[in-house]
């Protein structure tokens, strides 16, 4: 699928603050199955620098410094990219994946085996294992989260299936509420509560797949939303996304799981970073001097391009 992907951010402060540095995590990093064309960043006021750098993990970063006092700040990132279907091992479970509510048979190596390669795996880039193995800032360990996922990976299950039946678990248990939650909600608030949003259910997902040996990474990017029949496509009105990422094995690699909406990620899913949590990748964040109270509004256009 080809889509035009469009990010619009407009922070306002209620008085003026100096010396702004932001970290901006936008551009897409490298992705199997995707490439981005046309990336475009705009920003208002313009910078007093930007610095263009990739990582840590996989995140293309831009760190921004604005000397001049300032009182409204506007980001727009543009690109146009192309997404394919996951690769065609992992593609084979899609059907069973599709809200069947069956136990989906699949092959791949067991938890038990992924477990031990994990442990011995010596590639520590970030697109090895080793990174996405123990609690991280937003995703600490909880014996809560991971009583409660001992169910979801015996030993000999396939690491496909465990992480189907994880993701589904969170899908059914969970109520989708953007009220619920915050950005630095940590992951055993939201299990207490059952509530959440996108983020909170990744963040489950990830602390109950370390908990059992399984690596697990925080991927951030956005998903293309269909209108009702008969509605036009409301420009602005998609959003940025978040699901899971398993480790699960050499042979299969890095699969995506959307406990959002209990499928694996797919063509409508598009990648912008991984990393340890939101935390490592989050769209915007940075320091400034000054206490003014801050206001924050996000509109993100993912059309799909035909023709």
């Amino acid at each position: 699928m080809l889509y035009d992907i469009r990010h619009l951010t407009t922070v306002k402060y209620a008085s003026p603050v100096r010396l702004a540095r932001f970290n901006l995590r936008l551009r897409p990093a490298p992705w199997p199955g995707q490439v981005v064309d046309r990336f475009r960043l705009t920003i208002d006021p313009v910078p007093w620098s930007i610095q263009e750098e990739a990582g840590p993990f996989i995140v293309n970063r831009s760190r921004l410094t604005i000397r001049d006092p300032l009182s409204k700040l506007r980001i727009e990132s543009r690109f146009r990219v192309d997404v394919s279907e996951p690769s065609l091992i992992a593609a084979m479970y899609l059907p069973e994946l599709a809200g069947t509510g069956a136990d989906p048979v699949m092959g791949g190596p067991t938890v038990a085996q992924v477990r031990t390669r994990a442990a011995q795996n010596r590639d520590l880039t970030a697109m090895g294992p080793a990174s996405y193995l123990y609690p991280s800032q937003m995703a600490p360990s909880s014996p809560a989260i991971a009583a409660w996922a001992l169910p979801f990976f015996p030993t000999q299950q396939g690491v496909l299936a465990a992480g189907a039946a994880l993701m589904r678990a969170i899908h059914n248990e969970f109520t989708y509420d953007g009220a619920a939650t915050t950005t630095k909600t940590l992951p055993e608030q939201a299990f207490q509560a059952r509530h959440g949003v996108c983020q909170d259910f990744a963040h489950v997902m990830i602390v109950a797949a370390r908990a059992h040996g399984i690596p697990a990474a925080y991927v951030s990017g956005y998903l293309r939303t269909i209108p009702p029949p008969g509605k036009p496509r409301l420009v602005g009105a998609d959003a940025t996304h978040a699901w899971a990422s398993l480790w699960c094995g050499e042979e299969l690699g890095w699969v995506g799981f959307d406990p959002t909406n209990d499928t694996l990620a797919r063509s409508d899913h598009i990648f912008t970073a991984m990393g340890r949590d939101y935390a490592d990748v989050a769209p915007l964040d940075g320091v400034f001097h000054g206490g003014a109270r801050q206001t924050m509004t996000v509109s993100v256009d993912v059309a799909p391009v035909t023709g």
